[in-house]
């Protein structure tokens, strides 16, 4: 289970990505193809058979990457347009619990701004 905070940006890459690369290589994705930065936001790609995800980010001095594998089925990965879509906490955790965002919509609903 991961867990992160409601102010971090999560983001899901726009295209599969080759899952031999690692930490270093997906942050060479970040910079080159995604236009990002790998130290600042947390980033999430899928292989080309949609059966694996990868979650990279950076946390008190080293890098951290997750990895999923199904043991049958694939993901259900949201069309996305430009480099790469933002994502909520939420819509990730529902992402890897293999929900189908496509058809998910959220309701309106009023929050406090956050705190500066």
């Amino acid at each position: 289970m991961l867990t992160f905070p409601r102010q971090v940006r999560i983001h899901l890459a726009s295209a599969p990505v080759d899952f031999r690369k690692g930490h270093f290589g997906l942050c060479g994705v970040v910079k080159n193809h995604l236009r990002g930065d790998p130290l600042e936001h947390v980033w999430v790609f899928y292989n080309q058979r949609r059966t694996d995800l990868k979650v990279l980010w950076y946390d008190h001095g080293g890098f951290v990457l997750a990895h999923k594998k199904l043991a049958r089925g694939r993901y259900r990965i949201p069309e996305v347009t430009g480099h790469s879509v933002p994502m909520t906490a939420a819509e990730l955790g529902a992402l890897l619990e293999g929900i189908d965002l496509s058809g998910c919509h959220r309701l309106p609903r009023w929050n406090p701004p956050d705190p500066p």
